[in-house]
């Protein structure tokens, strides 16, 4: 029996799927997010699976894959096209190439247009087919970076996607309305860019005209794929804390949500690192917190004790993830920032002293 679960990413609109064979255990991942690596390893975790491959339908645009990070935590391999120009996978795939897992086995469709590297992984018995962001539901990926064509997706599509048996089911790698599936038949009939009687010419035209910003995290997102995920210089260090359930960005930060740091209150110490106006201001202040201002944090952390776990905060939490950088560089181990910092504690209506309504 095969397990089959689409998990999502709410920050990019980035669905991941999970494919297993429960009785060998072993499993695959397509297109993992970064910041979703914990989430995404407890699940393998609970259900008793082996993670063998993560699998990327494209260098993506829009996050940072958590392929590299899985490996390092799980021992899987990790996959990509041959032409995707990515340095650092173990298995670069090919057209009709097949990647197994227990009895089960993935297809794999060069599928480019969105990137050249694009892929589609079509189940053994054809019944499902994992697009990325080559057909969307009612809509399809870009073509207008990343070496985009689109002349190229209109005849992957027709030929690699839409060759498949009409009840075939379809799960793209992103939907921004909450979309979750399709079937190549309702593609056939109602997407506006391609179904009907629609032409390469008319679909060229449409999609010239589209006149969409870049991605926000292009920047980071497309290097950093080319590596397969993997962080400039790796992560701070080998061994997740155990103080506190913490989230790892990307950027080399560890994160504490607001609710633990509420019930740990007393465990902890708040370092606030704000101006003195606005530890005093309208959004107040964590009660117990300590007043240290980012710029004179360099030679104050003397009057903070390495005997407890200190969490940074500041109003939204840019200069308090600064501040843990030098926490750990003067010696400070047990070190976080507070996801979100004042704003999102006040929104989540949290205590707070010296606060204006």
């Amino acid at each position: 029996m095969m397990i089959f679960r689409q998990l999502f990413d709410p920050e990019s609109a980035t669905y991941t799927y999970l494919l297993a064979d429960r009785e060998s255990g072993e499993a695959l991942l397509i297109d993992s997010v970064y910041e979703q690596v914990r989430r995404d390893a407890a699940l393998l975790d609970e259900l008793d699976l082996r993670l063998c491959y993560s699998l990327e339908t494209h260098v993506h645009a829009d996050h940072v894959t958590g392929a590299w990070t899985l490996k390092k935590r799980t021992g899987s391999q990790i996959a990509l096209s041959t032409v995707s120009g990515a340095e650092g996978a173990d298995r670069y795939l090919e057209h009709g190439d097949k990647v197994t897992f227990g009895d089960r086995y993935l297809e794999v469709r060069a599928t480019p247009g969105h990137t050249n590297g694009c892929l589609t992984f079509v189940l053994d018995d054809e019944s499902m087919a994992f697009t990325g962001d080559c057909l969307l539901i009612r809509g399809c990926g870009r073509t207008d970076f990343q070496e985009g064509d689109a002349s190229q997706m209109y005849r992957s599509i027709h030929e690699q996607i839409f060759a498949l048996p009409n009840m075939c089911l379809l799960y793209p790698g992103h939907d921004y309305r909450g979309l979750t599936v399709t079937s190549v038949e309702e593609e056939k009939r109602f997407n506006p860019r391609f179904g009907g009687d629609l032409s390469e010419s008319d679909f060229a035209g449409y999609m010239k005209n589209l006149g969409l910003a870049h991605p926000k995290k292009i920047d980071i997102a497309v290097p950093a794929n080319l590596k397969c995920g993997q962080p400039e210089g790796g992560p701070a260090s080998d061994d997740e804390p155990t103080w506190a359930p913490l989230t790892y960005t990307f950027a080399g930060i560890w994160e504490v949500q607001p609710q633990w740091l509420e019930d740990h209150l007393h465990d902890t110490q708040i370092l606030d690192v704000r101006e003195a106006g606005e530890f005093e201001g309208p959004l107040g202040r964590i009660p117990g917190a300590q007043l240290v201002p980012l710029g004179q944090l360099a030679e104050g952390s003397d009057a903070l004790s390495k005997d407890r776990p200190i969490v940074a905060v500041c109003r939204a939490g840019g200069r308090s993830a600064q501040a843990t950088v030098i926490l750990r560089r003067a010696g400070f181990n047990e070190v976080a920032n507070l996801a979100g910092g004042m704003l999102r504690w006040r929104a989540e209506h949290r205590p707070v002293e010296g606060a204006s309504d």
